[in-house]
């Protein structure tokens, strides 16, 4: 009888060891195949992004919203004019270079108005730049190497039964977190280059602004928006380095148990994070 009950519990053992096992070796999987993207997906401009939305959001903004944004123009330089005119007496003590001063200004919006565009490209061409630099140095993987399985698996073939079943739990827990944590990774990432578009196709409207003293902060916040959403992928990817930091020995602590908890709050960590990373960059930025 004995023997029987052995017998059993070896086999018992084994199967829980192979399912946990099973689920450590595919634990991140999802997660680094993520990861992975993001250095790209972060690090891309939107003109390499999608070349057919990035055509079509130029097309829009420039045969849509430009000629709006000229007429916005002309009403700000118009009432510029008035005040300017106005401002010294009812024009008795009116000097003519505040003409060409104006005349001048004028023309550099109208210049800067027809290339908001390229501007606004700009910008993002500045935040990738370095985003890019940083993905050589941040280290996102979270890879569990051979090494790390042979030992876990040592230390599994000495534990009881009643723990093993408690770390195949947990491990099927962990393992459908991971797969939730793909998505958010996935929706924020593509989520932010969709909201890089909207901004973009409607940048000659506030662009406008920028020349007249009292109605140019719409223009200066819109300028701060664009850093801002642009450098939160610098922010994404630096949320990421420290969550790969955080998990990458996670396997051989002494306690697997705590290793697993552990890994579950670095995970909820790492979800508020780059979900705050949007706020956090308008923050930096003052932009709202």
């Amino acid at each position: 009888m004995d023997f029987l009950t052995d017998w059993l519990t070896n086999w018992l053992k084994e199967l829980l060891i192979s399912g946990i096992m099973g689920n450590l070796e595919g634990l991140f999987d999802t997660v680094n195949a993520k990861v992975g993207e993001i250095a790209v997906q972060v690090g891309t401009t939107p003109a390499a992004w999608n070349a057919g939305v990035f055509s079509l959001i130029r097309q829009l903004s420039e045969t849509v919203i430009l000629p709006i944004a000229g007429l916005v123009l002309t009403f700000v330089a118009t009432y510029e004019l008035i005040q300017m005119l106005l401002e010294k007496n009812n024009m008795h003590e009116f000097d003519v270079a505040n003409i060409y001063k104006w005349v001048f200004k004028t023309a550099c919006a109208i210049l800067i108005l027809s290339n908001t565009f390229d501007i606004v490209m700009a910008v993002f061409d500045v935040s990738q730049s370095v985003i890019a630099d940083a993905a050589g140095l941040i280290q996102g993987s979270t890879d569990i190497t051979p090494d790390m399985l042979a030992e876990l698996e040592t230390t599994l073939e000495g534990m009881d039964l009643g723990p093993l079943l408690g770390l195949w739990l947990q491990s099927s827990v962990i393992g459908l977190t991971m797969q939730i944590m793909g998505i958010i990774i996935f929706v924020l990432v593509y989520g932010r280059m969709i909201e890089i578009y909207l901004m973009t196709s409607l940048a000659p409207l506030p662009v406008a602004t920028l020349s007249n003293r009292e109605l140019g902060g719409t223009g200066q916040n819109y300028l701060k928006s664009l850093f801002a959403i642009g450098f939160q992928g610098f922010l994404i990817m630096i949320c990421v380095g420290i969550y790969a930091v955080l998990v990458n020995n996670m396997i051989i602590a002494d306690n697997l148990h705590s290793a697993i908890f552990s890994l579950a709050a670095y995970t909820v960590i790492l979800c508020f994070s780059l979900f705050k990373s949007g706020a956090l960059a308008k923050s930096i930025f003052s932009a709202h």
